[in-house]
C-alpha cells in the first residue's frame, strides 16, 4: 500500500467521510485487494493533509460498514469474502464478548461486564424448552398483544427499596438500552438537547446522536453529577432529558447521595426535564439510597433488565415511566427494534416471575464478588474504586500513563480493557487518566488472576515496560 493514495476530490460531506468513501470505492473497484493493509493512520494523515483524528474517524466508519478490521499495534486490514467458505479465526461462537468481532483468541476479556457465567444456561434452556412447548402458535408469530404477566415481571425487577412501581407503568424492552432509546425516541425530536455526565455509558449518547439528537454535557465530581452545572446546562441548553446512572455509576463506581437525587429533582423540575435513571448496576448493589425516581416520580423513567445480573444473551429489560409516557414509548420501542418477540418476552418473565432470576443474581453476585477480591489484593497500594457486588473496577492510572496508552499496553500483553474513551459521552476537555476494565467476562477466577498479574506488573514498571513501537 506504499504507492496507494484516496482520490479526495470528489464526493461531499466532511473529510473523514470522503475519506472513507474514497477507500470504500477503491475496494469495490479491486485498487486495494483484501487482506491488504492500510497505511498506518499517521502516515495517511501526513500524506493527505489531514489530522490522525479525521483518517481515524475514517477507519472507524469503514470498520462499522464491515469493510476492514483492525487492531491497536496491528494494523488495520481490508475484508474480504473467502471463496471457499472458510472462517477467519476468530473467537468462537462459545466464547466471551462481543466487543471485539475480530479479537484473537489469545486475548482476556475484560471489557465486558455481562453477568458471569455461573451455570445459568442449563435453567435458560429449560425455560426455553417449555416456552416453546406452552406457545408455538405465538412463536410463529409477531407479538402483537402483551400478556399481563409480562408487565408483572418488569415491575418486580424494577422494585428496589420503596421504589414499587406499578404493572401499568411498566414497558417491556429488548434490553435496558433499548428501553433507554425508546424513552429518548418517544419524548424528544431530532435537534433536542439530552444530557449526559462527561464519563457515562457512552452507547446512548452515540445512539441519541444516530436519531438527530444533541448531547449536553454536565460535569461531575467525585460525589456525582454536579447540580449546580446541571443547573447552568439546563438555563443555557435547555435540554429536555437527562440520563444518569445514580447508584454504581459507570465507570466511575460513584453513587449519588440523597442530597444531590433531591437537588438534581429539583432542577429537573424547575426546567422541566426528565430523568432516565438507569438502574442496572444498581439493581446488583444493597444500596439503601431512595431512587431517584422516589423524589420525582411524575418526571422519571426507570430502566433496568437481565443483563449484567442474569444473562445477556436473553436481551431482558423493562422501564417504567409515568402512565402519560407509556403508550409513546412502547410505540417508539417497537419502531426503533422491529418490536417484541414473543419467545424472549415470555422467557424473561419466567424466569422473574418464577424466581429464578433472582438466584440466578445471587450466584452472579457471588462469582463477582471473589473476582473483585481477586483485584483488590492483587492491586492493593494502586488507586481504584470497585464494588463487592458490581463487575467491574475503575483504576487511576499512576503518572506517567496515559488512559489510551495504558489500554494498548494491556492489549499488547493479552489482555482487553476500557480506556476512558469509551465512555466519553462527547467532545470533553476533561481528562481522568482512568481505565476500566470488568471481571465478570473471563471463564475461570485463574483467568482474573492471570489478568490482573499482567495490569499490576504494568503499573509497577511503568511506561518504560511498554514500548509502542515494533
Amino acid at each position: 500500500m506504499t504507492n496507494w493514495l484516496p482520490d479526495l476530490t470528489t464526493g461531499s460531506g466532511p473529510l473523514y467521510q470522503r475519506l472513507a468513501d474514497a477507500i470504500e470505492s477503491d475496494i469495490d473497484k479491486g485498487t486495494i485487494d483484501p487482506g491488504a493493509k492500510l497505511p498506518p493512520q499517521r502516515d495517511l494523515a501526513y500524506d493527505i493533509g489531514a489530522t490522525v483524528g479525521t483518517v481515524g474517524r475514517a477507519y472507524q466508519l469503514l470498520r462499522e460498514r464491515g469493510l476492514v478490521s483492525g487492531e491497536v499495534g496491528r494494523g488495520t486490514y481490508v475484508l474480504g469474502q473467502r471463496p471457499d467458505g472458510a472462517q477467519p479465526d476468530l473467537l468462537p461462537a462459545n466464547d466471551e464478548g462481543t466487543r471485539y468481532i475480530d479479537a484473537p483468541r489469545d486475548k482476556l476479556r475484560f471489557d465486558s461486564t455481562a453477568a458471569p457465567d455461573i451455570g445459568q444456561g442449563a435453567v435458560v434452556a429449560d425455560v426455553l424448552s417449555r416456552t416453546a412447548q406452552d406457545h408455538p402458535h405465538e412463536i410463529s408469530s409477531y407479538t402483537r398483544d402483551f400478556p399481563d404477566r409480562w408487565y408483572e415481571a418488569g415491575a418486580r425487577w424494577l422494585s428496589r427499596n420503596a421504589f414499587l412501581p406499578a404493572a401499568d407503568a411498566i414497558v417491556p424492552t429488548l434490553g435496558t438500552h433499548a428501553a433507554v432509546m425508546g424513552a429518548i425516541a418517544a419524548l424528544t425530536t431530532p435537534g433536542d438537547y439530552v444530557a449526559f455526565e462527561h464519563l457515562t455509558y457512552s452507547q446512548i449518547s452515540r445512539s441519541a446522536g444516530l436519531i438527530g439528537r444533541r448531547t449536553a454535557l454536565v460535569a461531575s465530581d467525585e460525589e456525582g453529577v454536579d447540580p449546580d452545572d446541571f443547573e447552568r446546562v439546563c438555563a443555557q441548553k435547555h435540554p429536555k432529558m437527562i440520563f444518569l446512572m445514580p447508584t454504581a455509576q459507570n465507570p466511575t463506581l460513584v453513587t449519588l447521595s440523597a442530597e444531590r437525587r433531591a437537588a438534581i429533582a429539583r432542577v429537573a423540575r424547575e426546567y422541566n426535564v426528565v430523568l432516565i435513571e438507569d438502574d442496572l448496576y444498581g439493581n446488583l448493589t444493597d444500596d439503601p439510597t431512595p431512587l431517584l425516581a422516589e423524589y420525582a416520580p411524575e418526571r422519571t423513567i426507570v430502566a433496568g433488565g437481565l443483563s449484567k445480573s442474569v444473562a445477556a444473551g436473553v436481551r431482558g429489560g423493562w422501564l417504567s415511566c409515568p402512565p402519560a409516557y407509556r403508550h409513546r414509548i412502547r410505540v417508539a420501542h417497537k419502531m426503533m427494534t422491529g418490536g417484541m418477540p414473543f419467545l424472549l418476552a415470555e422467557v424473561n418473565a419466567r424466569l422473574v416471575l418464577s424466581g429464578q432470576a433472582g438466584d440466578i443474581r445471587k450466584g452472579c453476585i457471588a462469582e463477582i464478588s471473589a473476582r473483585t477480591a481477586i483485584v483488590r489484593e492483587t492491586l492493593a497500594g494502586f488507586a481504584f474504586k470497585s464494588h463487592d457486588k458490581v463487575p467491574f473496577v475503575w483504576l487511576t492510572l499512576p503518572d506517567p500513563w496515559l488512559s489510551g496508552t495504558f489500554k494498548n499496553a494491556c492489549l499488547e500483553h493479552g489482555v482487553l480493557i476500557d480506556d476512558e474513551d469509551e465512555f466519553k459521552a462527547g467532545r470533553s476537555e476533561q481528562v481522568f487518566h482512568g481505565v476500566r476494565f470488568g471481571v465478570s467476562q473471563p471463564r475461570q477466577r485463574k483467568d482474573i488472576v492471570e489478568g490482573v498479574a499482567v495490569i499490576r506488573r504494568l503499573l509497577d514498571e511503568g511506561r518504560a515496560g511498554y514500548d509502542s513501537f515494533s
